[in-house]
């Protein structure tokens, strides 16, 4: 054993305590190989290096913790609008979303004219935008507007014709479209209607061009110190969805692959695609861990599935709905744990949580648990029914939440879902109580993949923006800065099954390390935004520094 790299600090969290101390973390290769006083590590270097000496990184009282995990993002979704392909902003209003694509347009002057993060609960007035406004800016030139939450489109007439809608068109199950009065189209899109379109939008990108936007956004995980991520899948339809990993390989065989990759495609009823990226990756960079599938929408838009009707509902009997049948679900989840496979599923209302818990329970009573390390998800978890709190733990279900999403919409829990049952959404202290495990991540493109405005969030509740509301949002439940880097890094390494390898600096595990400029464990709150990674460390090797 050759040690390679000593990385040490006065501040080294290594995630088995909520401590930090004075510490040497030894590395050989791509592995940890011993962890502890500084004096002990380098006497380990000297007593086992017969050749040269190692590389010595001394962080002074730098804060060196495991690398984060950003649990769930859509990495082609990501990657592309982040990119010079795209462009992203809320808006403040219909009008100022078409002066920015104008802007935009003026940059890309060929094809098709994309962007994403619009949220017109946000905006001054709060209304649906249409094609009508587009149309005029853009009369023959095809344009997408993607919602800030991943769930709707708005296009304009170019757009429309370019994907073969008219008015006689009918959504896939799950999805709709939006019509005028008189039966016409809006241009606004939803949810699986939304999903099964975007191919065809993004399908004039060549691969060059989605490689080099993959390359651009592992640059940025690597500036946040993020040194895995789990890429889950968008659904286009069934047997197609956004996992692209033919980029991920051909970045990985070029050597610029800067954060691991886990894949967790659409689960449908043939399992052969995922089975055979499952046994083609199976290094520590890129492996195929599990499967995604989706129960309900989001609250803003009242397609999460409820038990009782939205405190504003919009017809009788106004509760959202499953976006798959939960019999279809049932089956699907049931067929995956037969042969052992985590499932991980969007739920954000209620019923789409406490349905997918029974299926959940069925299986682990019918299969048993899953082999060791893999653990079923649920994704989002924004509104609980109160006798569901503890159930996650009981089936050694993980929680994959979003810290920042609990205030992207500012009264809208109070509007939408009325105060009875704003005391039961993202009850972070609660759940850990309850012994669950929490895994952070952003749902990027949703929120951005910035390591400090998640942890901010969390430990806060407040936005990251605003910093709004004083004191946090529903403040009893914020948690600790140490519980908070556990469920960013230990976590997320649990929902992706990686849980043996990742997550803590310890004997054994990948030396995936993030340094930190301060030490966000003892820092004021409001300065854990103004922290900056001084440098990331994927497998021992460096891929970013400031």
């Amino acid at each position: 054993m050759h040690i390679d790299l000593i990385i040490e600090s006065e501040n080294v969290f290594t995630g088995t305590d909520a401590a930090t101390r004075p510490a040497a973390v030894a590395i050989s290769g791509d592995r940890i190989v011993a962890v502890g006083p500084r004096a002990d590590v380098h006497a380990f270097a000297r007593a086992r290096n017969e050749g040269p000496a190692p590389e010595v990184r001394d962080f002074g009282d730098a804060l060196v913790v495991p690398g984060f995990h950003d649990s769930h993002l859509h990495f082609f979704h990501s990657a592309v609008y982040a990119s010079p392909l795209a462009t992203m902003f809320l808006g403040e209003n219909e009008a100022d979303c078409v002066e920015r694509m104008r802007a935009f347009a003026a940059e890309r002057p060929n094809g098709w004219l994309l962007a994403q993060g619009w949220r017109e609960y946000r905006w001054d007035p709060p209304v649906l935008p249409s094609k009508r406004s587009l149309d005029e800016a853009f009369p023959a030139r095809p344009v997408a507007l993607y919602s800030g939450d991943a769930h709707t489109l708005w296009l304009n007439s170019a757009a429309l014709a370019e994907l073969g809608l008219t008015r006689d068109s009918v959504p896939p199950a799950g999805g709709s479209y939006d019509r005028d009065e008189a039966g016409e189209l809006t241009g606004i899109v939803r949810e699986a209607a939304a999903m099964e379109l975007m191919p065809q939008i993004m399908g004039s990108f060549t691969d060059e061009e989605v490689a080099s936007a993959y390359r651009g956004f592992f640059a940025r995980l690597g500036a946040f110190g993020v040194t895995s991520v789990c890429d889950m899948s968008l659904m286009a339809h069934p047997g197609l969805d956004f996992i692209r990993d033919d980029v991920h390989a051909a970045l990985l065989e070029r050597g610029e692959l800067t954060a691991r990759v886990h894949l967790f495609p659409t689960l449908t009823g043939d399992m052969g695609r995922f089975e055979t990226m499952r046994a083609l990756y199976t290094g520590p960079c890129l492996q195929a861990t599990g499967f995604k599938q989706f129960f309900d929408g989001v609250s803003s838009q009242h397609t999460a599935w409820v038990t009782e009707p939205y405190a504003n509902a919009r017809a009788e009997g106004d509760c959202g709905r499953p976006t798959v049948d939960a019999a279809v679900m049932r089956s699907l989840v049931l067929a995956a744990a037969e042969r052992g496979y985590p499932v991980r599923i969007h739920t954000i209302g209620d019923a789409a949580i406490h349905a997918a818990l029974d299926i959940f329970e069925e299986a682990r009573a019918t299969y048993g648990p899953l082999p060791e390390g893999r653990r079923n998800c649920l994704e989002h978890l924004e509104n609980f029914l109160p006798e569901d709190l503890g159930r996650l733990a009981e089936l050694q279900v993980v929680a994959a939440v979003q810290p920042p999403h609990m205030t992207l919409d500012p009264g809208g829990p109070e509007r939408d879902l009325g105060p009875g049952r704003v005391p039961y959404m993202w009850p972070l202290r609660t759940l850990l109580d309850r012994s669950t495990v929490l895994a952070f991540g952003t749902d990027s493109p949703v929120v951005d993949v910035n390591s400090m405005d998640v942890l901010y969030s969390a430990v806060t509740r407040q936005d990251p923006g605003t910093h709004e509301p004083a004191g946090g949002w529903l403040p009893d439940e914020r948690i600790g800065r140490a519980e908070a880097l556990r469920a960013y890094t230990q976590g997320s390494a649990a929902a992706a099954g990686r849980r043996r390898e990742l997550g803590t600096l310890e004997t054994g595990k990948l030396a995936d390390i993030a340094v930190l400029d301060r030490n966000l464990l003892a820092c004021d709150p409001e300065d854990i935004q103004k922290t900056k990674v001084l440098a990331t460390f994927m497998g021992g090797r460096c891929v970013f520094e400031r």
